[in-house]
C-alpha cells in the first residue's frame, strides 16, 4: 500500500506542476521599436544621403552671405499640397545641410512654391522669389515626391533663385513602407 500511495502522490505532484505550467506568462512581445533601432532608421540615413550628395563638393563662398532657403517637398501631382512626408524630409534636409555648416533657413508657406508653365515646367513661384529676397538668400532648396506602387520617388533641387537654374539635383526613391506610407497621408486634424 505504501508503495501504491507513494506512486498516487508523485503523479498528482507531476500532474498538479504540470497545469501551474500553464499559468506562467507567456514572454513579452515588444510591437514598437526600441531606440537603438529608431536611432539606425534607414528612411533618416537615406535622407540625410540625399542631402549630403546634393552639397557634396560645394563650395559655401559659391552661394554668397545670404542663406540657403529650404521649402517644404511637395506632391507632385498636387504642387499645393504636402503630406506630413513631404514637411518631414523638408526637415531632414534643413538639417543635415545645417550640421554641413551651410546657413540654413526654412520657409514654412502657405501658398505655392512652384508654378506650372504651359509647357508643365516647374518655375519657382514669385512668393518664393520674393521670400528669398527678403532673406538675401540666393539659393532654394525645392523638391517633389511621387507616390507609386511600391516607392516614392523623391527629387530634389538646389536652385538660384535670381534666374531658376538648377545647381545641383537629386533623385532617389524611398520604400512604401509602414512608416511612408503614414507619412503619405493628410494628418488627422482634432
Amino acid at each position: 500500500m505504501n508503495g501504491k500511495m507513494i506512486f498516487q502522490g508523485t503523479l498528482l505532484a507531476v500532474a498538479a506542476l504540470s497545469l501551474l505550467g500553464g499559468c506562467t506568462p507567456s514572454p513579452v512581445v515588444r510591437s514598437e521599436p526600441s531606440y537603438e533601432e529608431a536611432a539606425a532608421s534607414k528612411f533618416v540615413a537615406t535622407n540625410r544621403a540625399a542631402a549630403e550628395q546634393l552639397i557634396a563638393g560645394l563650395d559655401r563662398r559659391s552661394l554668397g552671405d545670404g542663406p540657403v532657403l529650404v521649402a517644404t517637398i511637395v506632391n507632385v501631382n498636387d504642387l499645393r499640397r504636402s503630406a506630413p512626408l513631404g514637411r518631414t524630409l523638408s526637415e531632414q534636409y534643413a538639417s543635415s545641410i545645417a550640421m554641413a555648416g551651410f546657413d540654413v533657413k526654412e520657409m514654412k508657406l502657405r501658398g505655392d512654391v512652384f508654378v506650372k508653365e504651359e509647357t508643365g515646367e516647374l518655375l519657382l513661384s514669385r512668393e518664393v522669389k520674393d521670400i528669398a529676397r527678403s532673406h538675401s538668400a540666393s539659393f532654394v532648396l525645392v523638391g517633389t515626391y511621387s507616390p507609386a506602387a511600391t516607392v516614392t520617388y523623391v527629387s530634389l533641387k538646389l536652385v538660384r533663385t535670381e534666374d531658376g537654374r538648377i545647381l545641383r539635383a537629386t533623385d532617389y526613391a524611398l520604400p512604401n513602407d509602414r512608416d511612408v506610407m503614414r507619412l503619405l497621408q493628410p494628418p488627422v486634424l482634432r
